[in-house]
């Protein structure tokens, strides 16, 4: 005689089967309902990642109840959980459009927050260079022509008078608009070549980017100490401040990327190479995006601006005050508002 399962008896098999699983469907519908409000770009990657495995997880649930006949109320639950899953996981979640505003909104700011190691070994460069270059410039200025290419002198050397000194800060050498467009174009030219340089040989461990960012660092040292010996300290750093508080952060910047390729292949961790920098890859491109950008408005700022703007004062109120919107923006863009506790312990 066969003996069929009475109601009670599916209710108890329902109520096992709800309780050995159903921690996993709380966090999912968790996630879900985060995602679903913000975006799945709201995720972190574990989360995503997280997302994708506990909706595997239900429709396996959701299989087996079908198969050993679950209560109905079981069943509506989870084929409505499933569907929502799949919505999230697999529908086209946004556009090209979208995908740019997230980048810049939330990908870039959270990749320079992200990278607080290799952002401290691309300034450490710059300011290690600086300090050099300033100090032996005082010792000896016979180093000023070791690290300050003659074609990017233009008769700026040590000896030159203070008055011809002062003419380069503030003369804008009669250029029409045209001219500063061309000007402005090569600039960003000739400093995005630099950048990339920068961020590609960072793979070698690091090192060659430290050295290229350092060597920039010397320049820049030699040359503001050449001008505060000739009793323009301030002119000049309100001619450097305009466009090199972009302009510098950049290089730091590209630096820090190659920076975050390099500590992948040295410092990997429980990854082989190749993993750790294809994760190390995310951000670090991120962060070379970022330089370009930034390079862009250091172009226009000193093709144009610097050129156009002939006081101190005001070239260092435009310097410093676009250099308070860059940290703005990647110090505070993206940061998660009233995110569930289950999902800001994981963040």
């Amino acid at each position: 005689m066969t003996i069929r399962p009475t109601r009670n008896t599916d209710l108890i098999r329902s109520s096992r089967f709800r309780a050995e699983r159903e921690a996993g469907w709380k966090k999912l519908e968790t996630l879900l309902s985060w995602a679903e409000r913000s975006g799945v770009g709201a995720l972190r990657y574990e989360q995503v990642h997280e997302l994708a495995s506990l909706y595997r997880q239900a429709m396996n649930s959701l299989s087996v109840a079908r198969s050993i006949s679950m209560d109905k109320a079981l069943l509506a639950y989870l084929e409505a959980l499933c569907a929502r899953a799949y919505l999230v996981v697999y529908a086209p979640q946004e556009g090209i459009r979208g995908a740019i505003w997230r980048l810049f909104s939330e990908g870039i700011p959270r990749a320079v927050r992200r990278s607080s190691l290799p952002l401290l070994i691309g300034f450490l460069a710059m300011v290690l260079g600086a300090v050099v270059g300033y100090v032996l410039y005082f010792q000896d200025p016979g180093w000023y022509f070791t690290f300050v290419p003659p074609e990017m002198s233009d008769g700026r050397a040590p000896g030159a008078s203070v008055e011809y000194l002062r003419s380069t800060l503030f003369d804008d050498g009669g250029r029409n608009k045209e001219t500063l467009g061309v000007f402005a174009s090569f600039l960003f030219s000739h400093n995005t070549g630099i950048a990339i340089f920068i961020f590609a040989l960072g793979i070698f461990v690091t090192l060659p980017s430290f050295v290229l960012t350092f060597y920039n660092g010397l320049l820049l040292g030699a040359f503001f100490a050449m001008y505060a010996e000739a009793g323009l300290a301030y002119e000049v750093f309100g001619w450097l401040s305009i466009h090199g508080v972009t302009e510098l952060s950049a290089i730091c910047l590209a630096c820090a990327g190659g920076a975050q390729l390099g500590l992948a292949v040295l410092l990997p961790g429980n990854h082989t190479r190749r993993q750790a920098l294809q994760i190390a890859g995310h951000d670090a491109v991120k962060l070379i995006i970022l330089a370009g950008l930034m390079l862009i408005v250091a172009a226009m700022i000193e093709g144009f601006l610097r050129q156009l703007v002939q006081d101190t004062a005001i070239r260092l109120a435009i310097g410093w005050g676009v250099g308070l919107l860059w940290f703005l923006w990647l110090g505070f863009a993206g940061r998660r508002h009233n995110m569930p506790a289950e999902i800001e312990a994981q963040a």
